[in-house]
């Protein structure tokens, strides 16, 4: 249960942000916005540049202070379908079910994912429990003919991609 859906009576007190932060998240919301409409099915734009996946999932993860693991579910031209943010953890862990992700994958007619999570300690480096994990998700989602082309991990503004590390 996050934050949002918790009862009232159970919720931590809410900060107050600063007239300049919430400036910056407008901007920030619109630039997301605008990288949806240009990568979206239909539009003419594919994630086949590594570095569009990554500015996609900095400007939506890169600030969070859970751990936040998404997907990026693309057509066969690569395409965005959808970004998702899947499941949420704690500051130093998130839970992941390939169930999950392989029901969510066929239910969006994925034909290829791009994996992302964020670090909120700041240091994008792969873990072996993340080394795992993409194992896993690869190995269920080969089994139903989806291609994962990376897992992109965020720390602050650093990040480190399984794809161009050779680990995909």
């Amino acid at each position: 249960m996050s934050m949002r859906e918790m009862p009232a009576e159970y919720s931590a007190p809410v900060r107050k942000r600063s007239k300049k932060y919430l400036e910056e998240e407008k901007i920030v919301n619109q630039a997301l916005s605008i990288l949806r409409t240009r990568l979206r099915k239909g539009g003419k734009e594919s994630l086949t540049n590594p570095c569009a996946a990554i500015n996609v999932v900095k400007l939506a993860l890169a600030e969070e202070e859970k751990e936040v693991f998404g997907v990026l579910f693309l057509d066969t031209r690569h395409r965005l379908i959808s970004f998702e943010r899947l499941f949420t953890g704690t500051v130093d862990g998130a839970s992941v079910y390939p169930r999950e992700v392989v029901k969510r994958a066929l239910k969006l007619n994925a034909a290829a994912v791009i994996f992302a999570h964020n670090h909120p300690s700041g240091v994008p480096k792969p873990s072996d429990a993340d080394e795992r994990i993409t194992e896993r998700l690869q190995a269920a989602l080969t089994m139903v003919d989806v291609r994962v082309l990376d897992h992109v991990i965020v720390g602050g503004l650093s990040h480190a991609s399984f794809a161009q590390m050779g680990l995909i």
